[in-house]
């Protein structure tokens, strides 16, 4: 059932099925938008998410050039979402009902099923307190503030069962800003006293990710790449796919400023090394190689 009472809401209540005309919609209502890769998650635009706009000649004119591209659209502006991640490496789902309990996540304007089979929950951003984006890897939850953009309804995605939609399945009440760092806050592990930690082999592989992934949210500039490379080489090793790699540290990646070009030939790349390099008696990620020293 799709619930229609988007009070103070800003996204367009009917949205044409065309791609073309679906930007065109969202740019009218007062959504900037750009172009990003037919089936992909690439952007087009010269400059990125930054050249994004609502001006409706241009947007046309994109369209006109690019009538297969997918709608991005920035979030950290007007929107922010709280993107929760179905991929081979686990489900955001149990982490989104605990929040849920905790009432962590009312307040949302529209709900998106993504093409994995996860949920994108839209929120209005707060324009006194613009919140960031970052990544939870271990509870599959990350969430898209200043800095970084989604793709859009009606888009599709090729995913490796075959091309799937974005599509809207509700849209809230009353919508109004989410506490992102209150929900940070909760889905950060509390360090455990050496004595009482242990890791078993059914979790040791999501604790490496997750601590891979934040550890990429961490990386400064200059030595973003080199970091980005060596986190994909230890999840490759680790035997997760290109697809779950780039589900894990995309938006880790993009929080400190890699733009998705360099991070999805980053992670190929990592991909292919440790294929052409790879050591049978390596089983475990970053069992043998250390990470780049941060600068």
């Amino acid at each position: 059932m799709i619930i229609i009472d988007p009070t103070g809401w800003v996204l367009p209540e009917h949205l044409p099925s065309s791609v073309p005309a679906a930007a065109t919609a969202y740019a009218a209502a007062g959504i900037p938008v750009f172009p990003c890769a037919p089936a992909g998650k690439r952007p087009l635009a010269v400059h990125g998410f930054h050249d994004a706009t609502i001006d409706l000649a241009q947007v046309s004119g994109w369209w006109r050039r690019f009538p297969a591209a997918n709608i991005g659209i920035p979030t950290g502006q007007l929107i922010d979402v709280l993107d929760i991640d179905v991929h081979a490496a686990g489900t955001g789902f149990p982490a989104l009902r605990t929040l849920q309990q905790e009432d962590l996540i009312s307040g949302w304007g529209q709900a998106v099923r993504s093409p994995s089979g996860g949920l994108h929950l839209y929120y209005p951003a707060d324009p006194n307190q613009p919140r960031g984006s970052w990544s939870r890897g271990r509870t599959h939850m990350d969430f898209r503030g200043v800095g970084g953009y989604i793709i859009a309804p009606p888009c599709t995605i090729t995913t490796e069962h075959g091309d799937r939609r974005y599509e809207v399945i509700a849209r809230g009440k009353y919508p109004r800003p989410v506490d992102a760092d209150s929900i940070r806050e909760r889905l950060t592990p509390k360090p455990e006293p050496a004595a009482r930690h242990f890791v078993t082999a059914a979790n040791s592989q999501e604790t490496s990710a997750e601590h891979i992934a934040e550890w990429v949210s961490t990386l400064p500039e200059g030595n973003r790449n080199a970091g980005l490379f060596w986190a994909a080489c230890r999840l490759a090793e680790a035997g997760f796919t290109v697809h779950d790699t780039t589900g894990i540290l995309e938006p880790a990646a993009t929080s400190v400023g890699l733009e998705p070009r360099e991070i999805a030939s980053t992670i190929r790349s990592a991909h292919r090394s440790t294929q052409l390099s790879h050591d049978p008696s390596s089983v475990t990620a970053g069992s043998r190689v250390k990470a780049p020293a941060i600068r």
